[in-house]
């Protein structure tokens, strides 16, 4: 290999020169050109051999674009490679190629060409070894330049090994580059220099520079960049991948209770059932200004805006952060949809479903469906759910009617229930006003209100919260009955009942409610001793009131508290009605036009054997032989009179006489239930074994009251949910008894009004039909009575309050007992009165049964008694009486027909007082010879004593309100 120490050294540059190829002391000079290089002919190759390893080659790429040599650059003649012969360099001695401390550079050498010679250039590559493990191979690719008339220039840079002394030799040109390219020696690095085309070309730098210390921890505008494309894209990805896998669920449970409301018939609320206070209503049943104040307050472009509002999310959560309190930052769609579809924990879960079922519902359903839910799930504190609710709540009105200043304060609750209530809080005042008047801002701001309007505005405060009474009084007895009658009428289900939503408009007109409250206090209850007698713990009182005309329950009395007694006495069906049942079988005679077991036919004025213990005729089942109250006998007694005291065996003769089972579709048909317990199929069933309850008997009074047309009764007045009615059946009237047999009976019972044991209810003023009774042992007593305009029935039972078990009432009150006559008479009375006053009086339009007026006496002997077989046929005139003498409007079924002097059914000096009730006595004041039957006497043919007209009393003459005490284990009528 040529050894480039034989080449010669160039000259120093002078001043104005190019500068020459550096001298041995490292100056910088013109690269070196070899001594046999001529113009135009390719240098020969030397230097040293691929062995050295102290030496780094380099080729110079020449510039074409540089115009001159160095010489002309510098204004000179032009000076060829030929024309400066560089000095000789002193040789060095060669390093092992082994040497670690060495880079190696190859030089590949380009052609040149001298412009117009034509002749090629040569290049005599040289390659080093690469297989020396420790060197760093470069290769430059040197260029030419061409000049007009000029050779070609070229040159070469050998620069020694690290560690070798000795000069580095550069070759300059009119443009050089180093050019840099890496051979496939994994053990080389390659630096390529490109040449610039337009003038003279510096080296570049081996590598890109690498960043040092703090400098490494920040992204470059790539890498920020790319994380921003991959975080939209991710974004992007979870929006759709969420909306197309949240679906829009079922209201959750709380969402969908309500309370049910249940009213009187003018509308104010009676009770609120259910374990939520909520009542739905639609936007039309809000007013304007309440739909706007919750706009104001909560989101006042819920019309424009979309379903969720991301920078008031962001913003809500900025100031959670800072402690400027919580802050949701969900539009009214959201809310709503937390309230309805949602619960109200807060999680990031739920926070993610809320908003992505806030999108597809605000796509779904309109804007004003929404805000109607969220009025309607909104929490406004008191319990209240609803702004329906919370307007009854707090100022006791509907949402209907709600102004803008109470919608203001009602809007202004949703964002803080509790500590907003200024009655419960009142500390809180100034902070719920300023609430407040942000709500009346807003409103005038969005031009919902006016500005004059809004500055005359006083803060409403609202009304005293009261304690939750749920069901305790009267409420709980009539909500638990109210929805008996939907249930059993199938009018709502029960499970849709259960979860609420319902307006229930009753018929209960609550003036009248009172005063049956009031009067069963007055009468009774405020004249029990419960601490000192045992007795009185077991009384209870249950009635209830019908209009005849319409059907409806106008009025109940269940007990004194829910809370405390839980059974409704008005509905119950378990005590015996006794001698009310008593006017059926009559009705049921009269319907079926029955006789008597001796073909009479059965009349007011029908004469009967009214002896205690008398066996009953004409039945073929087991021998019945009912007694008399106090045992007492009564002889022949008319109808009427049986009625009037309620003597048991007459009327168990004449359900025989009639047919039980007749007599029982009688009861049905008046409104008796069918399946009403105990309901006997017997002759027993005229002392009214049956166990009906006081509704029931009312409604069948109802009839006879009504001329005999029967309507079933009702409750229910209107049922709505969501303003929607509910559809009632239709109440279905017929003649469930002729005329002539419902108001016979109804002109017989105002005698026992008037002449019998119910002469209490005489006080209440008006005409008056009625029938007492006493079950057995004296477990109830009964009162059930009619005026033209209502049919009331009230009964007083004895229970112990521990046990349930049916108690007698001997001793209650501080009395011997109570009878029908008494205690219920009397509350039948009071409340008859307050429930009429201002009404005019009318009397009964009766149509009686033909011959019904017809006092009908017993045949008057010449020379001895009658027998039993002489008793008078109906209509007839007994055997040798000559005439029969009636005062005209003195028969016992009108008032009227009241003797003069006759006292409480007593009669006053001994005397019969005038006409007896069987028409047929003398009246003259003395007694007859055959011993004619006359009111309460004997018929033994000796003087009555004025006998008592009670619940079957005994003789012995009057005894006043306070008549017919027995004692303990005496039948009862």
């Amino acid at each position: 290999m040529h050894d480039m120490s034989d080449e010669p050294q160039p000259q120093q540059a002078k001043p104005g020169r190019a500068p020459r190829e550096p001298q041995p002391d490292g100056d910088p000079g013109t690269p070196p050109a070899k001594a046999s290089d001529d113009p135009g002919t390719p240098p020969d190759q030397g230097g040293q051999g691929d062995t050295d390893p102290g030496t780094v080659q380099m080729r110079a790429i020449s510039d074409p674009g540089t115009a001159r040599n160095k010489k002309q650059a510098e204004g000179g003649p032009d000076r060829t490679p030929a024309q400066a012969q560089p000095p000789k360099q002193p040789e060095s001695e060669p390093e092992s190629d082994a040497d670690p401390g060495t880079v190696q550079m190859r030089a590949v050498k380009g052609t040149a060409g001298t412009q117009g010679t034509g002749t090629p250039d040569r290049e005599q590559p040289r390659t080093q070894p690469e297989s020396d493990p420790g060197t760093m191979q470069m290769r430059a690719v040197k260029g030419t330049a061409r000049t007009p008339g000029a050779a070609r220039t070229q040159g070469t840079a050998r620069t020694q090994g690290a560690g070798t002394p000795g000069p580095t030799k550069a070759l300059a040109s009119a443009s050089a580059s180093a050019s840099a390219q890496a051979d496939n020696d994994p053990g080389t690095a390659q630096l390529p220099t490109v040449s610039d085309q337009g003038g003279t070309q510096a080296a570049a730098p081996a590598g890109k520079r690498k960043r040092t210390g703090w400098r490494r921890a920040i992204p470059t505008w790539r890498m920020t960049l790319g994380a921003a494309i991959v975080v939209v894209l991710l974004l992007a990805g979870g929006f759709f991948l969420g909306y197309s896998l949240v679906q829009i669920p079922p209201a959750n449970a709380l969402a969908t209770k309500q309370a049910n409301v249940y009213m009187y018939a003018d509308g104010s609320v009676i009770a609120r059932d259910g374990e939520v206070n909520r009542e739905n209503v639609t936007l039309a049943q809000i007013s304007k200004d309440a739909q706007h104040a919750i706009l104001a307050a909560e989101d006042r472009d819920f019309y424009t805006e979309s379903a969720v509002d991301p920078k008031a999310m962001l913003r809500a959560a900025w100031n959670t952060a800072l402690g400027k309190g919580k802050q949701s930052g969900s539009t009214i769609t959201q809310q709503y949809v937390k309230n309805y579809y949602l619960r109200q924990e807060q999680t990031v879960t739920r926070k993610a479903k809320e908003f992505f079922i806030a999108i597809k519902l605000d796509r779904e359903v309109s804007k004003d469906h929404i805000l109607e839910g969220y009025l309607n799930t909104s929490y406004f504190g008191r319990n209240a759910y609803g702004i329906q609710a919370a307007a009854q709540a707090y100022y006791g009105m509907d949402a209907k009617d709600l102004d803008p200043a109470r919608a203001a304060y009602l809007s202004a609750l949703v964002n803080a229930p509790s500590q907003y209530d200024v009655v419960a809080h009142p500390e809180n005042r100034k902070a719920a006003e300023s609430r407040w008047n942000y709500v009346l801002d807003g409103m005038v701001k969005k031009g919902w209100l006016g500005a004059s309007e809004r500055a005359g505005m006083k803060f409403p405060v609202p009304k005293e919260s009261t304690l939750s009474t749920g069901m305790s009084g009267q409420r709980g007895y009539i909500v638990r009955t109210v929805k008996d009658y939907l249930t059993q009428n199938k009018i709502i289900d029960e499970d849709k009942l259960d979860a609420g939503g319902y307006r229930i408009t009753t018929t209960l007109q609550k003036p009248r409610q009172d005063a049956f409250v009031k009067a069963v206090e007055d009468k009774l209850m405020s004249k029990l001793d419960k601490k000192n007698n045992k007795v009185d713990t077991y009384v209870r009182a249950g009635g209830a009131s019908v209009d005849p005309k319409t059907g409806k329950v106008v009025a109940m009395y269940n007990g004194v508290d829910y809370v405390k007694q839980y059974t409704p006495n008005a509905t119950r069906r378990d005590f015996q009605v006794g001698s009310t049942f008593k006017p059926f079988v009559f009705t049921s005679a009269v319907e079926n036009g029955s006789q008597t077991q001796d073909g009479r036919q059965i009349t007011p004025n029908t004469i009967y054997d009214g002896t205690n213990k008398r066996p009953v005729q004409g039945w073929d089942g087991d021998p019945y032989a009912p007694e008399n109250e106090d045992q007492h006998s009564y002889g022949d007694i008319t109808v009427t009179e049986a009625t009037d005291s309620s003597v048991n065996s007459v009327y168990a003769q004449m359900a025989a006489d009639v047919g039980p089972q007749k007599v029982k579709q009688t009861a049905i048909d008046l409104g008796v239930p069918e399946a009403t317990p105990d309901l006997a199929d017997g002759p027993a069933i005229a002392l009214g074994t049956a166990t009906a309850s006081v509704l029931d008997m009312a409604q069948a009074y109802a009839t006879l009251a009504n001329h005999g047309r029967h309507g079933t009764y009702t409750m229910v007045e209107k049922v709505t949910k969501a303003g929607t009615p509910i559809e009632l059946p239709e109440r279905r009237t017929r003649q469930a008894v002729s005329r002539e047999a419902a108001d016979t009976t109804t002109s017989m019972l105002q005698s026992v009004v008037q002449n019998g044991t119910a002469s209490a209810a005489q006080v209440a003023g008006r005409p008056v039909a009625g029938k007492t009774g006493t079950a057995e042992e004296d477990t109830a007593a009964w009162f059930a009575g009619y005026t033209p305009e209502l049919a009331t029935v009230v009964s007083v039972m004895g229970q112990d309050p521990v046990t349930a078990a049916h108690k007698s009432l001997y001793g209650a009150m501080g009395l011997p007992r109570i009878n029908g006559g008494g205690a219920p008479t009397e509350i039948w009375t009071q409340f008859t009165q307050d429930a009429l006053k201002g009404k005019p009086v009318t009397d009964f339009d009766l149509e009686l049964q033909p011959g019904s007026e017809v006092s009908e006496a017993p045949a008057e002997p010449t020379t001895a008694a009658p027998t039993a077989g002489d008793t008078p046929d109906e209509g007839g005139t007994p055997t040798g009486q000559e005439t029969g003498t009636e005062t005209p409007g003195q028969t016992p079924s009108t008032p009227a027909g009241q003797t003069q002097g006759q006292t409480d059914g007593g009669t006053t000096d001994g005397s019969t007082g005038g006409e007896s009730p069987t028409g047929g006595g003398t009246a003259d004041g003395g007694t007859t010879d055959g011993g004619t039957t006359t009111e309460g006497g004997t018929a033994d043919g000796g003087t009555t004593e004025g006998g008592d007209a009670s619940d079957g009393g005994a003789t012995g003459g009057p005894t006043g309100p306070g008549w017919g005490f027995a004692p303990q284990g005496a039948r009862r009528e």
